[in-house]
This record gives C-alpha cells, sequence and structure tokens, in this order.
C-alpha cells in the first residue's frame, strides 16, 4: 500500500506520517510507502500511490484534487488528524482501498 497525505505546506502531516509508519510496523501491515506534501507539490507525484488523504486543513481541496488525480481520496476527521489515530487513518485507508 501506497499512502499520500496532503496538507496545506507537508509539515504537519510530516508528524502524522512517522506514527502511521510506526502503527504499520507495528500491526503488520504491508506500507511500501508513505510521504507527505503540500497543496503545492503533491502532483509531482501523485500517480505511484494507491490513496491519498487530505489534512482538514486543506478538505477545501477534495473535489479539485480527486479531479486531478482520479485516485482514492479522503480528507482525516480533525480529531484524528489532531491526535495522530492511526488505528482510525487505517480503517479510513481501508474503506477507500475495499481491503
Amino acid at each position: 500500500m501506497r499512502i499520500l497525505l496532503v496538507c496545506a505546506g507537508g509539515m504537519s502531516t510530516s508528524m502524522l506520517m512517522k506514527k502511521l509508519q510506526k502503527y504499520a510496523a507495528d500491526n503488520g501491515i504491508a506500507l511500501e510507502e508513505i510521504i507527505a506534501r503540500g497543496t503545492g507539490d503533491y502532483d509531482e507525484v501523485y500517480s505511484r500511490f494507491d490513496v491519498i488523504l487530505l489534512g482538514p486543513q486543506v478538505s477545501y481541496q477534495k473535489d479539485n484534487i480527486a479531479k486531478d488525480t482520479k485516485k482514492p481520496i479522503a480528507v482525516i476527521t480533525p480529531y484524528d488528524y489532531a491526535m495522530g489515530n492511526a488505528a482510525n487513518i487505517f480503517k479510513q485507508v481501508n474503506s477507500l482501498t475495499g481491503r
């Protein structure tokens, strides 16, 4: 599984990315790649990812990013994003991928 995290600048999702990597490793989740990008440069890398997750602060961009990428996309709930709730975020990824 390959996950692209997108937020305003890529910084806040970088912290979340580390929590998701640890959770995947601790729970035997096959996470091939996960990176964090800002809304200004996701378009350079999105093609190699299975799903795109947006930080709540850029939820208004969801329709545009979905249209541009044609990838499964969701906005992480504000609570799960703020708390780094990796279990719930992986549930969201699974619902997008049908796993």
